[in-house]
Formats: C-alpha cells, sequence, structure tokens
C-alpha cells in the first residue's frame, strides 16, 4: 500500500517532463530574386512584321537564248550562288534545232551567191552594185547563222552576279519560249527589308527613324534605319509598308521572313524594371519592394512596354531593390531570402 501512491508519483513527474513549449512558429522565409531600379528612358515599341527582298537595281533575270527544254535545274530557288555559277540546264528544242540549221544552209548559199557575183564582175557580166547586194546578203545570212551558234552554245544559265536564286518555278522537261525569264538572282550586300504597318502607326514612322531587325525566331537583333515609307496600301494585307536598310554582313538573306522594332509616341523618363516584375491585383499594378529582407508591396503607375522592359513613372524611385522572381508567393511584410544566399 506504500508503494502506490509513489508509482503514481512518479507517472505524474512523467508527464510533466514533456517538452517544453517553445513558442509560436518560426515566420516564413520566401526565396526570391530581385534587381536593382534604375532611372531611364523609354518610348513604346512597335512590333512589326515583313520579308527581306531584293534593292532596287539588285536584281538580274536569267532568260532563255532561243526556244529550249529545261533538262536539269542545278540552284533551286533560295539557293546562294557565286558569279557563274550555273543555274539550269537547258537544250535547244526541235524548232530551235531547225532554225539553226536553215540559217546554216542560208548562209552557205549567200556565201556561194557572193562569190558567184564576184566572179561575174571579174568577166563584166554583173554591176558592181549586184556584188554589194550578194555581200550584204551574204553578211546577214552569217550574222544570224552566228546569233543562233552562240544562242545554241548558251543553254546552260550561269548566275551572272553573287547572290540569292528567285522565282525559279520552271521544271526538268518544261519547253520555254525565247526571252522567257526562267529565274532572277537578288544580289548581296543589296538586300532590304520591307514591313507591314496600318495607316495609323504609319503616321508616326519617319524616314531616318532607328529600328531594330531580326530574322523571325532569332534572337539577335540589329539596329538600322527606316530607308523609305509607302502609304499606299497592300492589295491583300491592306497595310501600308516601311522600308529599312539590311546591314551588310548581317546574313539576312532574300526572302527571310523578318520583324522589327520600331519606337513610337513620346518618350518617357522614369524607372526601368524587368517586365516580369509587375504583379497585378484587380487592375491594379504593383511590386514588392526588399528592404531589410522584408517584402513591401508598393503600387505603381507603369508606363511604356520596350521589349522585357517596363518603365515605371510613379510609385518607385532609383536604388529600390525590386522582386522580379517570387513576388507571386508574396506577402507585404513577408521576410525573404535572395536566391543563391544561404
Amino acid at each position: 500500500m506504500i508503494k502506490a501512491p509513489a508509482f503514481a508519483s512518479l507517472i505524474l513527474l512523467s508527464a510533466c517532463g514533456s517538452a517544453p513549449d517553445t513558442g509560436a512558429a518560426p515566420d516564413p522565409i520566401a526565396r526570391v530574386r530581385t534587381v536593382v531600379a534604375n532611372a531611364g528612358t523609354s518610348s513604346e515599341v512597335l512590333t512589326v512584321y515583313g520579308v527581306a527582298e531584293a534593292g532596287p537595281g539588285g536584281i538580274q533575270n536569267l532568260v532563255t537564248p532561243s526556244e529550249a527544254i529545261i533538262t536539269r535545274i542545278a540552284a533551286p530557288t533560295g539557293t546562294k550562288v557565286q558569279s557563274g555559277q550555273i543555274i539550269a540546264y537547258l537544250q535547244a528544242s526541235s524548232a530551235s534545232r531547225l532554225d539553226l540549221a536553215r540559217a546554216a544552209s542560208d548562209a552557205s548559199a549567200a556565201n556561194a551567191a557572193l562569190a558567184r557575183f564576184s566572179r561575174l564582175r571579174i568577166d563584166g557580166l554583173a554591176s558592181d552594185a549586184d556584188v554589194e547586194t550578194a555581200r550584204a546578203a551574204a553578211t546577214s545570212a552569217s550574222a544570224l547563222r552566228a546569233s543562233l551558234s552562240k544562242r545554241a552554245a548558251g543553254l546552260i544559265l550561269r548566275a551572272p552576279i553573287a547572290g540569292t536564286v528567285q522565282n525559279l518555278n520552271a521544271k526538268a522537261g518544261d519547253q520555254l519560249a525565247a526571252g522567257t525569264m526562267v529565274a532572277s538572282i537578288a544580289g548581296l550586300g543589296n538586300a532590304r527589308a520591307r514591313f507591314g504597318v496600318d495607316a495609323v502607326a504609319l503616321q508616326t514612322i519617319r524616314i531616318g527613324q532607328r529600328i531594330r531587325i531580326q530574322a523571325v525566331g532569332s534572337p539577335k537583333a540589329q539596329e538600322t534605319v527606316v530607308a523609305g515609307i509607302d502609304a499606299q496600301p497592300d492589295a491583300t494585307t491592306r497595310l501600308g509598308s516601311v522600308f529599312a536598310t539590311v546591314p551588310p554582313g548581317s546574313g539576312i538573306a532574300v526572302g527571310q521572313p523578318l520583324q522589327a522594332g520600331i519606337s513610337v509616341g513620346a518618350v518617357t523618363t522614369g524607372i526601368t524594371l524587368p517586365y516580369g516584375a509587375l504583379l497585378d491585383d484587380g487592375g491594379k499594378p504593383y511590386v514588392f519592394v526588399v528592404d531589410k529582407d522584408i517584402a513591401h508591396r508598393v503600387d505603381i503607375v507603369p508606363g511604356n512596354t520596350t521589349g522585357d522592359q517596363v518603365t515605371v513613372l510613379h510609385g518607385l524611385a532609383a536604388g529600390n531593390r525590386v522582386v522580379i522572381e517570387g513576388g507571386t508567393a508574396l506577402e507585404d511584410g513577408m521576410k525573404v531570402r535572395e536566391r543563391g544566399k544561404r
């Protein structure tokens, strides 16, 4: 009977010896990435699309010298070629070969007639006028034979300049009339860019204005200038045209799809940030500013957007450290730690 109370006391002491209360759980710490806000200027950038094309005078056409049949295409449309490179092989058609044979026969007969009249003149049986008429006929017939022979020998079409093959729509087996254009060669270093722009935006663009162009899908943009503007709308797109020079060595080829950014509207001054820093609360934009490892919500007034940058007109000051990653999980007053730091 004496041991029972002692045993109960031991149980009571054991219960009282459980882990002590350590207080509330520690505040959560969010991991974010930040940048320092900088003062800067920007303007609205209009993104337009177009294509690289040969500049004025930069295209040379290849035509068939006589009626011929295409036997093989050596350089199809889009091929970059050097001067003298073979574009297509042709052979004279039956009609062309017949014309050449007839011209050779006529030239032979005309030369024979000239020789005969020359002998008759010596014998006093023909006049000087007869000889000169025969000479003119022989000269004309020989010139025609030479021309047709040259055309037959020139049935291999070669690029007259270095450039890119365009508009080659014929195929092996096609018979083409004399003078038919087989293809055109757009010269290298003479390309220009054409972009479609609607009539309203076209009024804000000026010749000489800076423009950044790049091949569609390429991250590499190059700065050049607006070289021309055509307000006449295209029959298909109903858009006007803005022309820009293609910088030498850009690697942009004729026919390549392009996109460009053109600054339009007034230039504004403010704080520039990556666009990813902006958050939205029911249409009200805001950002998180970090001060002494605490995130504070700050409502802002955004301005122009240029690429992946946005100008903030009101709400921030240069030097503010602004959250650009991890902001969607934050609440005002939450502790934060820069990603990568322990």
